[in-house]
C-alpha cells in the first residue's frame, strides 16, 4: 500500500478513536472480560439454530447438514476477516486468490476465473441481508465485514436451501448472526497487528432506556501486498475502513423492534490496474411480535447500496437494493410446525462501462418477489416429515418453483437420522443476459437473452449421533443433478461473438462429515472430512469450449484437526490443521496448513493473545498461478481491552 492510504486510514481510525472514547467516558456499567471457555460439547448441540427451517430449533434436532461456527470458536481462532473466520467450517471449500479476494463454495462448481466463470451459487446472510450481488449472483468478499467479537454465531447450512431463502442458495447458505446490543455493553478495544497486516476495532454500547440498548463501532484493517507465483510483488494492497451501530427496543414481552446499519469505504491496489474503489451503505429495521401461544410474527425491510470503481479505465457500477419481508412461526416445539412467509426486493443497477467491457442496457431495475410455505408434520413421536414449497417471480425468467421434502428420524434422543429432497435454481443476471466485451475493437463475448436459470434436484441423506458431553458426529451424504448450467457457445452461422449459453450438465456427489471429542474437561478436539466428485458433460448440440473445468477447479478432498484447551490463568492454546488435495484443472497441487492462537487473559479487562496462520510455509498457492497469487504466512500479536 503506497503512504498516502495508509496514512489516510490512521487518520480515519485515529478520529474514531477520539469520538469513541469520549463517548465512553459517559456513565456505562462496566463490562468484563468475556470467559473464553468453549461451549461443552452437549451444550453446543442444543444451541438453536434457524437457517435450516426458518424457525428456531435445537441443532442436534435440525435435518441438514449444517455446521455452526459460535462466537468461542470466533475469537480463538485469532481470524480477522470473514473468509478466514469461515475455514472453520468443514463443510465449505476457502481458497484466498490475492490480499483481499477468496473464492468460497460449498459442494463444489467454485468456477473458473479464466473463462469468467465464478462462484455463483452459495447464498449469504448477514441478520437477514443478503449479501450476494444481483450483477453476477456471487458476493464480494473484499465488502463484508463484521467485529467478530459481535458475531453470535455463523450457521453454515452446505445443500439447497432454496424452499425458503429462494434462488441462487443452490449449493448453500452461510447465515452471520451478530449479538445482540444488551450482549455487547460497555467499551472494547481491540488491535492486532504483524509484519503483514494491522487490524483494529472500537465498539461501545450502553443502555438508552429500561428497554433500549444500543452499539456503535468502528473497525479498520490494512493488508500488505501478496506475491505472484512467479514471486513477484503483486501489488494488491488493501485497506477496509467501516463503521456501524445496532439498536435493540424490547417494548414488552411481546415486541421487540432492531434498528442497524454500517458504512464501509475501501481501497485495493491492482497490478498494471489502477486502484479499485468501494463503498457500501446498508439500513435495516427487523420488528417481530411473539403471540401469546409462543408463535411469532416478523416483519424486516433494509436498504442496501454498493459501488465499486476502477480509477485507471473508469469502469464502475453501483446498485441500490430495496428489500421488504415478512414471515409467522407457529409455535416452537409444536407437534406440527408451519411457516409462511413472502416478501419484495427491488435492486437497481448503474453500469459505467469501459472500452473492454460494458452492458446494454447499462441500468435496470430488477423487481424479485416471493411467496413461501413450510409445513411440519409429525407422523409418529419421533418421526417428522417436512414439506415446503416457495414461488419465486424472476425479472428474467418469470416464475419458478422451488419445493422441498424432509423426513427426520429420532429413535433415541441423541440420534438422528435425516433424509431430503430439494430443488434450487440459479437465477440469470445481467452478466448472463446483458454484458457486452470487446477484444481488439470488436465483440468478442456478449450475454444471451434467452439464458436460462441453471437447475440443481438434489438427494440427501445424514445423522447426527450425540454421545452424551463426551463426543459427537456428523455426516451427511449428497447427491446433485444439475442442468442449463452456463457454458460459452458460438455465434449462429459463424464463431465470433461468442455468447452465453446453457450447455452443461452433470452431476456430482460426495460426503461430509464432522465430530467434536472432549478429551478431558479443558481439552477439546474437532475434526472434519470433505470428499467431493464431479461428473459433467456438454449437452448435444453445445459447442464444447473451454471444456468443462470451466464450471470449477475443485478438490477432491479436504480434511481438517483443531484443538482447543483451556488452562489455569486464563490461557487458552488453540491450534488447526488442514489438508486440501490437488486441484484438477487447471492442475494445483494439494497443501497442507497449520495455525493457532495463545490467548493470556492478565485481568477481567486486559487479554494478551499471538495468533498465526501458514506456518507451515512461508508461502503456498491455494489457486490456479494465472489468475491467483501467493498466500503467505501470517503472525499477529493481539490486544483487547475491556471496562
Amino acid at each position: 500500500m503506497g503512504l498516502k492510504g495508509s496514512l489516510r486510514m490512521r487518520r480515519i481510525l485515529i478520529g474514531a478513536t477520539v469520538s469513541l472514547v469520549t463517548v465512553a467516558a459517559m456513565p456505562a456499567r462496566a463490562q468484563s472480560m468475556q470467559d473464553l471457555s468453549a461451549l461443552s460439547i452437549d451444550e453446543l448441540a442444543n444451541l438453536n439454530v434457524s437457517s435450516v427451517s426458518k424457525s428456531s430449533e435445537a441443532l442436534r434436532d435440525a435435518p441438514a447438514a449444517i455446521f455452526v461456527i459460535t462466537h468461542d470458536d470466533i475469537v480463538r481462532s485469532g481470524a480477522t476477516t470473514i473468509p478466514e473466520i469461515l475455514r472453520l467450517a468443514p463443510n465449505l471449500y476457502v481458497a484466498q486468490m490475492s490480499a483481499s479476494q477468496y473464492t468460497i463454495t460449498a459442494r463444489g462448481l467454485s468456477g473458473n476465473q479464466q473463462a469468467q466463470n465464478f462462484t455463483n451459487k452459495l447464498l449469504v446472510l448477514i441478520d437477514g441481508r443478503s449479501v450476494y450481488t444481483p450483477l453476477y449472483s456471487g458476493v464480494y468478499w473484499d465488502m463484508q465485514d463484521v467485529l467478530p467479537d459481535d458475531i453470535e454465531r455463523i450457521e453454515v447450512v452446505s445443500g439447497p436451501g432454496a424452499t425458503l431463502w429462494g434462488a441462487n442458495a443452490v449449493n448453500g447458505v452461510i447465515n452471520i448472526i451478530t449479538r445482540r446490543s444488551d450482549q455487547t455493553q460497555g467499551l472494547l478495544a481491540t488491535a492486532d497487528g504483524g509484519a503483514r497486516e494491522r487490524n483494529g476495532g472500537l465498539r461501545y454500547g450502553t443502555k438508552l432506556g429500561a428497554d433500549v440498548t444500543a452499539r456503535a463501532y468502528v473497525r479498520g484493517i490494512e493488508i500488505d501486498q501478496s506475491r505472484t507465483a512467479a514471486g513477484i510483488a503483486a501489488n494488491d494492497d488493501w485497506w477496509r475502513v467501516q463503521g456501524g451501530f445496532r439498536l435493540d427496543w424490547a417494548a414488552s414481552n411481546k415486541d421487540a423492534l432492531t434498528f442497524q446499519g454500517d458504512l464501509m469505504n475501501s481501497r485495493t491496489d491492482h497490478l498494471g490496474a489502477g486502484d479499485e474503489l468501494t463503498q457500501n451503505r446498508n439500513l435495516l429495521a427487523r420488528w417481530t411480535r411473539t403471540e401469546t401461544e409462543g408463535g411469532a410474527l416478523e416483519v424486516q425491510a433494509y436498504f442496501d447500496r454498493s459501488k465499486r470503481e476502477t480509477r485507471q479505465d473508469g469502469g464502475e457500477f453501483s446498485i441500490d437494493t430495496y428489500d421488504l419481508y415478512f414471515q409467522h412461526n407457529s409455535a416452537p416445539g409444536a407437534r406440527n410446525d408451519f411457516v409462511w412467509g413472502g416478501g419484495i426486493r427491488a435492486s437497481r443497477f448503474n453500469i459505467n462501462g469501459n472500452n473492454s467491457i460494458f452492458f446494454e442496457p447499462p441500468r435496470r431495475t430488477l423487481l424479485l418477489g416471493n411467496v413461501f410455505a413450510q409445513y411440519g408434520l409429525a407422523l409418529a413421536k419421533r418421526l417428522k416429515l417436512t414439506i415446503g414449497i416457495k414461488a419465486e417471480d424472476d425479472p428474467y425468467v418469470g416464475t419458478s418453483i422451488l419445493p422441498n421434502v424432509r423426513l427426520a428420524w429420532k429413535p433415541t434422543d441423541t440420534f438422528l437420522l435425516w433424509s431430503a429432497v430439494s430443488r434450487a435454481v440459479r437465477s440469470p443476471t445481467p452478466f448472463d443476459r446483458d454484458v457486452v466485451e470487446v477484444l481488439g475493437g470488436q465483440r468478442f463475448l456478449i450475454g444471451d437473452p434467452d439464458f436460462r436459470t441453471e437447475k440443481l434436484t438434489a438427494f440427501e441423506a445424514g445423522t447426527r449421533i450425540q454421545a452424551g458431553a463426551q463426543a459427537s458426529l456428523s455426516i451427511s451424504a449428497y447427491y446433485n443433478i444439475y442442468d442449463d448450467l452456463r457454458s460459452i457457445e458460438p455465434a449462429p452461422g459463424g464463431f465470433i461473438p461468442i455468447r452465453w449459453g446453457n450447455g452443461l450438465k452433470g452431476r456430482n456427489y460426495g460426503l461430509e462429515a464432522w465430530g467434536d471429542l472432549a478429551v478431558t474437561r479443558w481439552w477439546k478436539l474437532g475434526a472434519g472430512l470433505n470428499l467431493l466428485h464431479d461428473k459433467f458433460r456438454f449437452q448435444q448440440g453445445s459447442s464444447g469450449l473451454l471444456g468443462v473445468s470451466q464450471l470449477g477447479d475443485d478438490p477432491p478432498r479436504q480434511a481438517t484437526l483443531r484443538s482447543s484447551m483451556s488452562l489455569g490463568r486464563g490461557i487458552t492454546i488453540d491450534a488447526d490443521l488442514r489438508y486440501v488435495g490437488p486441484l484438477p484443472d487447471p492442475a494445483v497441487p494439494s497443501y497442507t496448513e497449520m495455525g493457532g492462537r495463545i490467548g493470556w487473559r492478565l485481568s477481567e479487562r486486559l487479554q494478551l493473545s499471538v495468533s498465526a496462520m501458514n506456518l507451515l510455509h512461508k508461502w503456498h498457492q491455494e489457486l490456479p498461478p494465472q489468475t491467483a497469487n501467493q498466500v503467505p504466512r501470517k503472525i499477529l500479536a493481539g490486544l483487547k481491552w475491556r471496562m
